[in-house]
């Protein structure tokens, strides 16, 4: 098999594996921050083997800056998790994951204010795209989803957990050094100290089969997932990696529309396809106005 045909199928599983964690957080019945404790412990269990294997757990491979930077990207990748788990009981999965894909307007922003990055005429107009889309899922409401404050609550959740994502991606930025499994390995550390005190491990038994989805959660939606997604980047073009990043947020509103009877209504397709088709924009870098046209690599 070729290496790009091996990536691409590495890729969609990745992202297929991301669309279904939404499910698997709400079966536990575990609160988020328990989710994200335990996804931590067994993430740290499966990226500590494949670290052994790579054979990349050694003093010489990281500096003390680095670990600084790594630990506090860790901070923000945990509490991005624990907002967008906290965002699915609010609106729904598919309302969370979708606003959640605001996050590269976040990190352009985050690039502006401390890297001195250009803001583009091309890049204002999708984010205004986006937030016009925003506006349509905040007016918005979909069968079976919470309503008023509540749900308000849940888009505001979302987007704060954008907001963590993008300072993770910001900081991981200046860490192309390392191994990546390694930052993975050490992030799942920090979480797992960092939220044990707010975790009661005896209210995991009460929820029947559990243990199971944590497990899972760990292992395959973090251990297994972040080893495709790391490895699929090495192999296809940059294009092709932000293409195919787009299966996560479909995946995960028929998840719910499946699972849940929770299908968006209206104005949350419209301002759902605003956002993505705006995110996607800025990921290929298209001109508003032009035919547009993906980066070679």
């Amino acid at each position: 098999m070729k290496a790009q045909t091996r990536g691409t199928l590495e890729m969609i599983s990745a992202m297929v594996i991301s669309g279904t964690v939404g499910w698997f957080v709400v079966m536990s019945g575990q609160s988020p921050e328990a989710v994200v404790f335990w996804r931590c412990v067994f993430g740290a269990m499966a990226m500590l083997v494949v670290c052994l294997v790579l054979g990349v757990l050694r003093r010489s491979v990281i500096s003390l800056r680095q670990f600084m930077l790594v630990c506090l990207g860790g901070l923000a990748l945990i509490l991005n998790w624990v907002l967008l788990f906290s965002a699915y009981k609010h609106s729904s999965i598919a309302v969370a994951t979708v606003v959640y894909h605001v996050q590269p307007f976040m990190l352009v922003g985050l690039g502006v204010v401390f890297f001195a990055e250009r803001l583009s005429a091309a890049k204002v107009g999708w984010l205004l795209l986006a937030f016009a889309g925003l506006m349509l899922i905040v007016s918005a409401k979909g069968n079976g989803q919470a309503t008023g404050a509540d749900y308000v609550l849940g888009v505001c959740l979302a987007l704060a957990s954008a907001f963590f994502y993008a300072v993770a991606a910001a900081i991981t930025k200046r860490l192309k050094d390392l191994p990546a499994h390694l930052i993975v390995l050490i992030q799942m550390v920090v979480g797992a100290l960092v939220l044990a005190p707010f975790v009661d491990v005896g209210t995991v038994d009460t929820v029947e089969g559990a243990w199971t989805y944590l497990i899972i959660i760990g292992v395959v939606h973090t251990g297994l997932m972040s080893t495709l997604l790391y490895s699929a980047i090495q192999k296809i073009p940059t294009a092709l990696v932000g293409a195919l990043s787009f299966i996560y947020p479909i995946v995960a509103i028929l998840v719910d529309w499946v699972a849940f009877a929770h299908p968006l209504s209206v104005l949350q397709v419209i301002g759902a396809s605003a956002i993505l088709l705006a995110a996607a924009g800025m990921n290929f870098g298209w001109s508003l106005g032009r035919a547009p046209r993906q980066e070679v690599t």
